[in-house]
């Protein structure tokens, strides 16, 4: 095999005299004093003792797939992606670039700076990420880290294979859809026979590892070794805590009272229990630091943004930091600072339902794959602590192995378009590490064909093609098109993204035709403030989630003009708009249009026979008479919880439904009395149409014999 030529730098350790003189390949700079700083932590890290094994197997690999089997915090997603780069160098990138993905966008960030920060290379250059409304990639980017469902997107849109040299699919025991599905496409397309001799790595947990060794028809597999270090061993409670938030801060104070060192990690299973939980102990932890500056509290989930960065900053300044999370550092972001674990044992996930069309909120306990994972961030030299605030026999009883795939448990719309993109006809057929229900395939086709995405054979329709464009959902994009037919494109770009992101809905901002409107307006005063973070906090407004939604409106506005789609000038406001939009939006969501049967607020949904209401946040909730409560209603969202809400509501005109909606979708609602209003009505509206032409033909015939 060649030898990679960055390997050649990394092998020597130079005194200050010579690393002036070492390069760096990549930029062909000097190397920093912070490289060789930075080398000298990496080659403590488990995986190192596997480097020149890895390099072997991805230079020999008959079909050109290596899986990479190791622990968290192990090294893998630093090292392996800078090892491919090495590799990619070493054949002159001839075959292109090497994409690593993640199934979390603020993982991509995060491991982007980092892996910049020890390849002493400017992100942004030679090293970049791209994530949601943000690619921070040129034209010399040579290894890139991506979100998997963007590349997902990409490879969709593109025939063939794509243009890079090495893939490494990241953190695959996530079972995320879109790395599940990029597992399938590359498998179905024979990757060792695809020209340019691209090569694909699968990075993975040891619990998935003989599954994915079958998949892939039995590739070489790279074993991490065990670091020097042993693993805590867990404590356990007795009972499940009955307050879990009480029963962790309890435990992080107990922590800086016996002044242990090292940073500790909380694990709490919703954002809502993040937040109480670090509200709580910042009023808490400051006085019982004894000495040295106080612990600092940082929240960490997708919520955040870009500031769950600051967990990694600081890393000198000697405060200990109390990180509260939840899933999504199981496997994704590894904290090396980290002495201490608290583990509540559960998980709050979305899992959708294709029967009734609606997501369920479900408090579940993590997998035993999970809980190890968690263990083992205390681990090292020596072993820290866990504490599990659960009995050991509630994992043994009632956790299952491994996490569930997420295609198991989301809605499969978006996927299926994409896997029709790629003109796979029968998405069944497509092979996935764990096969979706076909019930949820068949209700992702239906829904596609409702949408008149699908043509009579099955195929994207032209319409098809061009919502399988957009990053949106696909009746989001369906409305979207629909708004350029209805004159509404601004009002409608505005909401596409308000919803995308969503952005915070607050009462001061609410106006009287609905929550979608309130949403324009709360995006308008957004704009007109000049983006001010002040504005928006003083109105309860989320400014990052507002400054994302006008990024991603500017993305879908080029998307728009790039395929020659028609706009129309703004009319926010006026009553010929309000009727516009409420077509357009009807056109994209007659799925989900609900009934007030009774007048109290119980909304009868029309493809199922469940009852819902409207969630406290929604503009009507605070209607007075003799306005009262909408009858007809369009929602963004249906989440059965404790509540059984209606999320983003707006009323609109049972005719709407009658005029826009497919006749057969109305014709294949279940039996209601809502079903036989919107059939009535339709024979009305036929019956007043054909007279209405009817009397037209008389009044031709009428003027031909006066003339």
């Amino acid at each position: 095999m060649a030898s990679p030529l960055l390997g050649l730098a990394e092998e020597s350790s130079p005194n200050p005299g010579e690393s002036e003189l070492a390069v760096n390949p990549f930029d062909g700079l000097p190397f920093s004093s912070r490289y060789y700083e930075l080398l000298e932590q990496r080659r403590t890290l488990p995986i190192w003792a596997a480097r020149f094994i890895f390099l072997e197997q991805l230079e020999s690999s008959p079909g050109g797939v290596v899986l990479v089997s190791g622990e968290p915090g192990s090294g893998k997603s630093t090292q392996i992606p800078q090892w491919c780069a090495e590799f990619a160098l070493a054949r002159g990138f001839q075959k292109g670039q090497v994409i690593v993905t993640q199934p979390h966008p603020l993982a991509a960030l995060s491991l982007a700076l980092r892996v910049a920060d020890e390849m002493d290379l400017t992100l942004g250059h030679e090293v970049g990420y791209s994530i949601p409304q943000e690619d921070c990639t040129g034209p010399d980017t040579l290894l890139r880290f991506c979100w998997d469902r963007l590349l997902l997107q990409e490879v969709a849109s593109t025939p063939g294979p794509g243009a890079w040299g090495v893939l490494v699919l990241d953190e695959a025991q996530e079972r995320s859809v879109a790395s599940d599905l990029l597992q399938g496409l590359l498998r179905d397309a024979r990757l060792g026979n695809l020209p340019g001799d691209p090569r694909v790595v699968v990075v993975t947990d040891p619990t998935l590892e003989p599954k994915l060794q079958a998949f892939w028809g039995n590739p070489p597999i790279v074993h991490v070794p065990r670091g020097p270090g042993g693993d805590p061993t867990p404590v356990y409670r007795d009972t499940v805590a009955p307050d879990r938030v009480e029963a962790a801060c309890q435990a992080v104070l107990e922590l800086c009272q016996t002044e242990m060192p090292g940073d500790v990690l909380v694990y709490l299973p919703s954002e809502e229990e993040i937040s109480l939980c670090c509200e709580s102990l910042t009023k808490e932890v400051g006085p019982l630091a004894l000495q040295g500056p106080p612990p600092r509290v940082l929240p960490l989930h997708p919520g955040r943004g870009q500031a769950v960065l600051s967990v990694y900053e600081d890393t000198d300044s000697g405060a200990r930091k109390i990180v509260v999370t939840h899933w999504l550092a199981d496997f994704s972001f590894s904290l090396p600072s980290i002495r201490h674990v608290i583990d509540s044992g559960l998980e709050l996930r979305n899992v959708y339902s294709p029967q009734i069309r609606a997501e369920s909120q479900v408090l579940r306990p993590i997998s035993k794959c999970q809980a190890k994972a968690r263990w083992l961030r205390a681990g090292g030299l020596p072993p820290g602590s866990c504490l599990c605030l659960y009995p050991k026999s509630f994992l043994e009883l009632e956790a299952p192995p491994v996490p569930q795939p997420r295609v198991c448990e989301e809605n499969l719309s978006s996927l299926v378009l994409l896997l029709k993109r790629r003109q796979i006809a029968e998405p069944g057929k497509c092979h996935f590490l764990d096969r979706p229900a076909p019930e949820a395939l068949m209700q992702a086709l239906e829904d596609l064909d409702y949408l008149a995405a699908l043509d009579d054979d099955g195929d994207l329709s032209d319409l098809g093609v061009i919502l399988s464009e957009f990053p949106l959902l696909p009746e989001l994009a369906k409305a979207l098109l629909a708004s350029c037919e209805f004159n509404c494109v601004d009002e409608m770009l505005t909401l596409a993204a308000m919803l995308t992101e969503e952005a915070a809905l607050r009462r001061a901002l609410e106006h009287a035709d609905g929550d979608h409107s309130s949403l324009i307006q709360v995006y308008e005063g957004f704009i007109q403030s000049g983006a001010d973070k002040t504005w928006c906090l003083a109105r309860g407004l989320n400014w990052k989630a507002l400054c994302q939604a006008r990024k991603l409106r500017g993305e879908l506005l080029e998307l728009m003009q790039r395929i020659e789609l028609p706009l129309s000038q703004p009319a926010f406001g006026s009553e010929q708009n309000r009727r516009d939009l409420q077509k357009a939006l009807v056109s994209g969501y007659f799925l989900k249009v609900a009934r007030d049967t009774d007048g109290t607020g119980n909304y009868l949904l029309l493809t199922h026979k469940h009852v819902a209401q409207l969630s406290p946040y929604c503009c009507y909730r605070s209607r007075r008479a003799p306005a009262g409560l909408p009858p007809w209603v369009l929602y963004h969202s249906f989440s059965i919880s404790k509540d059984n809400c209606l999320s983003i509501v707006s009323e609109i005109q049972p005719q709407m439904l009658v005029e826009l909606a497919p006749p057969y979708f109305l014709s294949n609602l279940p039996p209601s009395e809502s079903r036989d209003l919107l059939n009535q009505l339709r024979k009305e509206m036929a019956a007043s149409s054909t007279g209405s032409e009817s009397s037209s033909t008389q009044e031709l015939g009428d003027a031909c014999v006066l003339q």
